[in-house]
């Protein structure tokens, strides 16, 4: 199919005004450069724009995409204190204020997997004039109650979790991309993904030192502090939004506590969940084809809301 193709791509950055900084974001661009955008894409914890590139590239054939880079990973830089690292808000200033800059005159779909949807919804609620319909990936969605309970201790966890403290203990650097490369292939998380992706993942997840060698371009105290960081109200944002959802959630090993429509805080009928049989919490890395129909249909079912 011709959907199945990939299509030119470009690597563009975008000078952000968020918080007290301006933030060089870095992205992927699909598409043809004179369209508006259709969708923005935000990654998972730790990842980066690249490792998505090929689920995402033949999307460009019909759809102006954006996959961006978020604050401390692949080509944007974390600028901000990790002490000061309580909840997700500053990811979603960032998203903001992108949306300012390219869904002014258009909505657009936010779509996002784990950490990339929680913050996708977390902005929606704040921007319903920009954004037209929201597509999740196993978002990040703690139940009321253990969200709740985190926001009274201050948003972090009171004892490290162990994806938290995986993340900290995370080799830092390597001697070239290819050791790395050879180091990640077909083991732990790796092991559903396909070569593309982790080729892309390491592409863009380290960057060169002087001396030689590479490390990881998200310091893993960094990806360590957005494990712990839950200082951030989803729910009170989820019944907020105006747009549409729609979120795919993983069989094995979810992150998300929604688990059907009646879950989430607002009309049934502006919700749907559903549960891939046989994935994993990296379910739109083992199934692109998935997620490109999904973000194909939605666009044409929501391209009429604002």
């Amino acid at each position: 199919m011709a959907d199945d193709l990939p299509t030119p791509q470009s690597t563009d950055t975008i000078l952000l005004h968020s918080g007290a900084h301006a933030l060089p974001m870095s992205m992927l661009a699909f598409g043809d450069p004179d369209r508006p955008v259709d969708v923005i894409w935000l990654h998972a914890n730790g990842l980066n724009a690249a490792t998505y590139r090929d689920m995402l590239s033949p999307l460009g054939a019909h759809l102006r995409v954006l996959a961006i880079d978020q604050r401390g990973h692949g080509g944007t830089p974390q600028q901000c204190e990790i002490a000061n690292k309580h909840d997700a808000y500053d990811l979603r200033d960032d998203l903001l204020a992108l949306l300012e800059i390219v869904a002014a005159e258009r909505p657009v779909i936010l779509a996002g997997h784990s950490l990339g949807g929680c913050v996708s919804l977390l902005a929606a609620a704040e921007a319903p004039a920009r954004v037209r319909g929201v597509a999740l990936f196993d978002p990040v969605v703690l139940s009321q109650a253990a969200e709740a309970a985190l926001i009274q201790a201050g948003g972090r966890m009171m004892a490290e979790s162990g994806l938290a403290a995986k993340a900290r203990s995370r080799r830092n650097d390597f001697p070239s991309r290819e050791a790395a490369l050879a180091n990640y292939k077909g083991r732990a998380i790796f092991t559903t993904w396909p070569d593309a992706a982790v080729e892309g993942y390491v592409e863009a997840g380290f960057r060169d030192l002087p001396g030689g060698g590479v490390e990881l371009s998200c310091a893993p105290a960094w990806e360590s502090a957005n494990f712990s960081a839950h200082g951030h109200d989803s729910w009170e944002a989820m019944a907020r939004i105006k747009a549409p959802v729609i979120i795919h959630r993983a069989e094995h090993g979810s992150t998300c506590s929604i688990t059907t429509a009646a879950d989430f805080p607002r009309p049934a009928g502006q919700v749907e969940v559903i549960t891939v049989p046989g994935s994993t919490h990296f379910l739109p890395i083992e199934q692109p084809e998935l997620v490109r129909r999904v973000l194909r249909e939605r666009a044409g079912l929501w391209r009429g809301i604002t």
